[in-house]
């Protein structure tokens, strides 16, 4: 059933794709922030029990109603799977701002491309939005382009594609989802609403107890998720260089960091260097220091980063679709 309900949501995803400030992700917002203006007491431990709460409430809500539809009829069990998947496996929350990148940018429309990434940006990855702004070049509204593509192929497909093939139920997508649009959420909670350093015992404003402790929760979440983003990624494209890329980056940096890993992976897979300046330093400045290899972004990168995401999902569907039908013929 599984399977079926997942080619069924990226099916009707294609046709009618959730748009940003839709009615569900509308509801997560309040909810998270109701939480967050009653418990927040200006604690450390008060982070880590509102994303308790809002993490457990919205698991056992996704498991009261899967066991009701259970209960039901096995249709109306596959109507729930195809709806939670709809609301958290989304291939068109991002290709179509990638698309419309593409387009400006074979029009030799380079302003209209950055003003599209920035949008694109906005919201989802400050840090990228900020060289955006400051960066005007061609190649690097590519490089964040693609940068960003391979991210959110992996945030918006393929991490919840991982935890539902895992974890039981409905509960996989839900809880990466979740536990992913906390950290967008308090993040951008915190830009919007500094609050003192004196307050939060940090030397960063913005780094706030909700903010920092659901960055790490996703972490510890998306450790294995990732790897197997970045295996994908190295297996249907450039094999070797992807995996010393891996290796160099893992090195230079550790382990922990799941962008370091994406972004030097991405880079070998496609021989594109990918990290912004940022990063790159940070590699550059480690005790194993390391540097990608590659040329620069280029307009003609963008359809081989595209059809790297392709070959990637492809993958991991077939893969799902073998364990479908092992599992039958073990029956």
């Amino acid at each position: 059933m599984g399977f079926f309900a997942l080619v069924l949501a990226l099916l009707i995803e294609q046709s009618r794709p959730l748009r940003p400030g839709n009615r569900v992700h509308s509801l997560f917002a309040g909810f998270a922030a109701m939480v967050r203006r009653n418990l927040d007491g200006g604690e450390r431990r008060h982070g880590a029990i509102g994303w308790a709460v809002v993490i457990g409430g919205s698991v056992a809500a996704v498991m009261l109603v899967e066991s009701i539809a259970q209960a039901i009829h096995p249709l109306a069990l596959f109507a729930l799977h195809v709806f939670v998947l709809y609301c958290t496996v989304g291939f068109r929350q991002f290709s179509q701002a990638f698309t419309e990148i593409r387009i400006a940018l074979a029009a030799d429309d380079a302003e209209g491309a950055r003003r599209v990434l920035s949008g694109w940006l906005r919201g989802e990855d400050p840090a990228e939005e900020a060289f955006a702004d400051r960066e005007t070049t061609v190649a690097s509204t590519c490089r964040q382009a693609i940068a960003h593509a391979l991210l959110a192929a992996h945030r918006h497909v393929l991490g919840p594609l991982f935890c539902y093939i895992v974890l039981p139920g409905a509960i996989g997508p839900v809880l990466y989802r979740v536990a992913e649009l906390l950290v967008r959420h308090w993040q951008r909670r915190d830009r919007e609403a500094p609050v003192p350093a004196a307050e939060t015992g940090s030397t960063n404003g913005a780094a706030t107890p909700w903010a920092a402790f659901a960055t790490r929760a996703f972490a510890i979440i998306d450790w294995v998720p990732v790897r197997l983003t970045a295996a994908g990624f190295a297996i249907v494209g450039n094999f070797e260089d992807a995996v010393y890329c891996w290796r160099g980056a893992s090195a230079a940096v550790g382990h922990w960091d799941s962008r370091s890993v994406l972004m030097a992976v991405g880079s070998g897979a496609l021989g594109v260097r990918l990290a912004d300046p940022a990063l790159a330093q940070r590699w550059a400045g480690s005790a194993r220091p390391f540097e990608c290899p590659g040329g620069e972004a280029q307009p003609a990168s963008l359809p081989g980063a595209a059809g790297l995401v392709w070959r990637s999902l492809i993958l991991w569907i077939g893969l799902f679709a073998l364990i479908t039908v092992s599992a039958w013929m073990g029956r």
